[in-house]
């Protein structure tokens, strides 16, 4: 509601300039200094006084007086050297909130390419492809909510190093066949993607003591690459096995996907050498005849010595195999994978992932207008190259909507690593954080910590609700956990290293996700509570007239809880146009703050006027619903207790 109005005022202002003073001005919303200047200040006085070379306050009392009525505006003024502040029709403006007046976003473009996670397919998922996920989940339900069509990607790396790794260690370590991986897969003691974590540190660490030995590395790649012989099906069978493993820990977060494209259907479907020929036609890339790189194709300015794209032995680097991707994703490439049905989500979606064999019925991905690639900030120098990759080509456009939506790292606290039983040198009990590396085998899996995280709140959880069910408190527990996690991966902004703490993210105080839980949660047993009593919940639209509204948000502490837990789709196109999903998470902190206030100060169920207890009733419920619908879009849950 009040980004709908923020919208309004701003295009009022925006033709009446034009039409007055003949300037297209694109008009500033701002939040005035203080809340008693009111809802709104324009400063657009200040945006014209250079151009029309006259005061700011005598161009501020011009529009004021000249501008006429907005809807939903009660009075203007103009306020210090020329800023108008505006104040809202209260009881008008509630009036609309209680009809369900609040505005639906619209976005404008066509379809956005969200890829995130892009795990490699090689072992267990760890902390660090949790923060990936929930970024890029929480990106997309953030587009979704702002009204746009949004594709969810999810990029399968089944040909490269870290699978041929495990199959190394398989094969020439541990001397396995392809009928001995089945046979680990069909074992239910075995969890397949901790093997592989932990064969996978094994096969790294016999690298560096036989040096020799990585000569299986280059073998074992060969054979991928070419889709033959008992190590290409050993490597189809281990990344297959591990996707799986993959989804089952992304769901428990809540994170689902449209479509999985695979590398092996890129080398397969051509793909890589379609890219290359358009890259070599519109010379992007030259080939090298001097120096260390003699040989091979080279995409210049990059760098002194530019970027190889295609080695001299003529295999293809990770960078050139993206830039077909990425192709692909805007359209660009005149080819399309095929595609088949790899599982169906409870609500009936299903899954798609690629496939390099024709099926009945095809389906069809990519095609965007705009893509984000959500990939750690180490990786930003070779989205740089892709992007080059798209100029190069003369798809100066694409590359201008080819976002890299980068992060930094998650570690992990010292007193996380005591929580979860990790050995720590006194050295590393000093350090702020801890750096985590599975290649060493260093780390933390997703799935223990989620584990961990669910048993201490199962426990709380247990010691507060012993009567209710087993089962019940068990689910209530996982809602708990999950959007403990999820909010602490959230509400650090992308730039920040992220040191985890159980401890602190579980916490039912501060900024925790269980903090606007238990604020939504309290909303509810208000409401369950007057239930209880006999009471049934009024019909506020019945009971409460835009008059009777004003006349409760006279008090001004009602007023502005109102404002802010109005202010969602405000605070959510700030967050897409930063970027920045920790605006959301800031959000819902404060809208809970702001409730857990309005609910220490006021006795709603026990309240003697009749006005004021529906009024009161009916915030709460509004509290309710936009707690929820905020938490929804960070990706927690509600539960039915705490």
């Amino acid at each position: 509601m009040f980004h709908s109005i923020e919208k309004q005022v701003a295009d009022a202002f925006h033709a009446h300039i034009q039409v007055r003073y003949g300037v297209d001005l694109s008009v500033t919303i701002e939040q005035p200094r203080q809340s008693d200047f009111g809802e709104i200040a324009v400063p657009a006085a200040f945006q014209l006084a250079k151009r029309l070379r006259q005061a700011p306050k005598k161009i501020a009392a011009e529009l004021a007086a000249e501008i006429g009525p907005i809807p939903g505006v009660a009075a203007l003024e103009v306020a210090g050297n020329g800023y108008i502040n505006l104040r809202l029709d209260r009881g008008a403006y509630a009036a609309a909130l209680l009809r369900g007046e609040e505005e639906g976003m619209s976005a404008a473009g066509g379809k956005i390419i969200v890829e995130h996670t892009n795990i490699n397919p090689n072992k267990a998922a760890h902390i660090g492809h949790l923060r990936n996920a929930t970024l890029g989940d929480t990106f997309v339900r953030m587009l979704r909510a702002s009204g746009a069509q949004v594709e969810v990607q999810n990029y399968i790396d089944n040909t490269g190093v870290q699978v041929a790794d495990v199959v190394v260690g398989f094969h020439f370590l541990e001397h396995k066949t392809t009928a001995d991986v089945e046979a680990l897969l069909a074992d239910p003691a075995v969890r397949f993607d901790y093997y592989c974590w932990d064969l996978y540190a094994h096969t790294s660490s016999y690298y560096k003591e036989q040096p020799e030995s990585l000569a299986w590395r280059s073998e074992t790649l060969h054979a991928i690459e070419a889709g033959e012989g008992e190590l290409a099906r050993m490597a189809h069978l281990v990344a297959d096995a591990v996707v799986q493993a993959h989804l089952k820990t992304m769901l428990r977060l809540d994170v689902e996907y449209d479509v999985l494209p695979r590398e092996s259907e890129i080398l397969h479907l051509q793909f890589w050498a379609a890219a290359f020929e358009q890259l070599k036609q519109r010379k992007a890339i030259y080939l090298e005849s001097e120096g260390k790189n003699a040989g091979c194709w080279v995409m210049p300015g990059l760098s002194e010595e530019g970027k190889v794209i295609v080695r001299s032995n003529g295999t293809v680097t990770y960078v050139g195999k993206d830039i077909a991707y990425q192709l692909w994703k805007f359209g660009l490439l005149g080819k399309d994978f095929h595609y088949r049905p790899l599982m169906t989500y409870a609500d009936g979606r299903v899954l798609w992932v690629s496939t390099d064999t024709p099926t009945a019925g095809e389906h069809h991905f990519g095609n965007g207008s705009r893509v984000y690639n959500v990939i750690d900030a180490r990786q930003s120098y070779l989205q740089d190259v892709v992007a080059a990759g798209l100029r190069g080509l003369g798809y100066a456009a694409q590359a201008e909507q080819s976002i890299h939506f980068s992060y930094e790292m998650v570690a992990l606290s010292p007193r996380c690593c005591a929580d979860l039983g990790i050995p720590l040198s006194e050295e590393d009990r000093q350090r702020p954080y801890v750096e985590v590396s599975g290649r060493k085998g260093l780390g933390v899996k997703a799935d223990d910590l989620m584990d961990n995280l669910i048993a201490k709140a199962l426990a709380e959880v247990d010691a507060r609700h012993v009567e209710k069910p087993a089962a019940e408190r068990q689910r209530v527990a996982e809602q708990i956990a999950i959007g403990a996690l999820r909010y602490f991966l959230l509400k650090f902004t992308r730039t920040s290293v992220i040191a985890f703490d159980l401890q602190e993210a579980l916490s039912f105080e501060g900024e925790t996700g269980p903090y606007v839980q238990y604020a939504a949660v309290r909303a509810r047993n208000i409401l369950r509570k007057l239930e209880e009593r006999g009471e049934t919940l009024p019909d506020f639209a019945a009971e409460l007239s835009a008059e009777a509204l004003g006349r409760q948000l006279q008090s001004e502490d009602f007023w502005q809880v109102l404002l802010a837990a109005s202010k969602v789709d405000s605070a959510l196109d700030g967050a897409l146009s930063a970027g920045e999903p920790a605006h959301v998470a800031r959000y819902a902190f404060q809208l809970a703050q702001a409730f857990n206030n309005f609910y220490h100060q006021y006795p709603i169920l026990q309240e003697e006027s009749r006005e004021k207890k529906v009024f009161l009733l009916w915030m709460t419920d509004f509290f309710r619903r936009q707690l929820e619908r905020t938490a929804g879009i960070l990706g927690i849950q509600i539960p039915e207790y705490m």
